[in-house]
């Protein structure tokens, strides 16, 4: 486990590839699972855990749709486990990192405290920042293309996302 989440910080930190992370059967669901906690977390801190626990079964789906089409019309259907994990994997860690800022911004706020919610909120803006270069980074290498275009993908990706989020569950 604890080499799974260095290889999933090494994507993150770009030291690593998708094609590092190993082809088995078990660590797809076993990234699931973990992937899943931590969402479910995030959101239950402002929703109800039904509208929790839909959010995250639906964007396992989105992200799982996004990964298989994009391999398909990239030709690089096979790399679609390593991809599917590495993108999971990398998500979670951030996520991970996210609850702090995350749980400042859904407190409410007393007085005189706009500084530490200012600072929540830009930690919370390079997360996100974050994980569109890595996503950038995980695309580029599953498709073998350049850097940019693997942003370009990777933009792509977490628009769709988060609107077809927004549009499933404002």
């Amino acid at each position: 486990m604890f080499n799974m989440m260095k290889l999933f910080f090494d994507i993150a930190l770009f030291k690593k590839t998708p094609a590092d992370v190993p082809n088995t059967a078990i660590l797809q669901p076993m990234v699931i699972c973990i992937y899943s906690v931590i969402s479910f977390l995030m959101l239950f801190m402002s929703e109800p855990w039904t509208k929790a626990l839909l959010e995250v079964a639906v964007g396992i789906i989105l992200v799982s749709l996004f990964c298989k089409i994009t391999l398909y019309l990239g030709k690089k259907p096979a790399r679609y486990q390593q991809t599917f994990i590495a993108l999971i994997g990398v998500d979670t860690i951030i996520s991970f990192f996210a609850f702090p800022p995350l749980a400042v911004l859904a407190s409410p706020m007393p007085e005189g405290s706009f500084p530490i919610s200012l600072l929540a909120f830009f930690v919370f803006i390079v997360l996100i920042l974050w994980h569109w270069v890595v996503a950038g980074h995980i695309f580029r290498h599953a498709l073998s293309e350049p850097f940019i275009f693997g942003l370009g993908v990777a933009l792509l990706y977490l628009i769709l996302y988060y609107q077809l989020n927004n549009a499933l569950f404002s």
